[in-house]
């Protein structure tokens, strides 16, 4: 993804305010300059004059290497989008009317969902006048829940959504 101009902080003569607050590349305050005079000190020092916050009054520039700032930001995003975890919604399907060996493999699919940390829908599908037998659905989705409440907690009960019957397990928490 490309980032926009205006993602990008602002650098040296791009920099249009009056006044700003200066803060040299140790960290330590310099105090309020003019634009002109802030990018001379930096220029003087080989740097250059970067914007770091805009939404202060005078807004605040820091004298740093550009190169070695973006690379520094760049770094810290991807780490912060290694930590994040996405939840997905994994589906598992199955008829009330199911064997046993069947229900142990749509079971052995729904704890490996879980354990991966992803959320389960567990349906079961009516054909025809089976819709007239949804309390065996009822009873094998609690059958489904009472087997996995060691890895899941109930997120949405079973319910009736058309000509199915669906329950959210979410992973407990560790």
């Amino acid at each position: 993804m490309k980032k926009s101009y205006s993602d990008k902080p602002l650098v040296n003569e791009r920099i249009r305010y009056p006044k700003v607050r200066l803060i040299d590349e140790i960290g330590t305050q310099l105090g309020i300059y003019s634009s002109e005079e802030a990018l001379k000190l930096a220029i003087e020092e080989g740097l250059d004059l970067v914007m770091i916050s805009d939404k202060s009054d005078p807004p605040v520039c820091r004298i740093i290497d550009y190169g070695k700032y973006k690379f520094l930001q760049e770094k810290k995003a991807k780490e912060a989008k290694k930590k994040q975890h996405n939840i997905n919604v994994k589906e598992v399907k199955m008829r009330y009317k199911i064997e046993e060996h069947d229900y142990q493999v749509r079971l052995n699919q729904a704890l490996k969902f879980l354990q991966s940390g992803d959320k389960v829908k567990v349906t079961v599908i009516f054909r025809g006048r089976e819709i007239q037998h949804t309390n065996l659905a009822i009873e094998l989705l609690q059958k489904m829940a009472k087997d996995l409440n060691t890895y899941a907690a109930i997120q949405q009960a079973p319910s009736r959504d058309g000509k199915n019957m669906i329950m959210i397990l979410s992973p407990q928490k560790k």
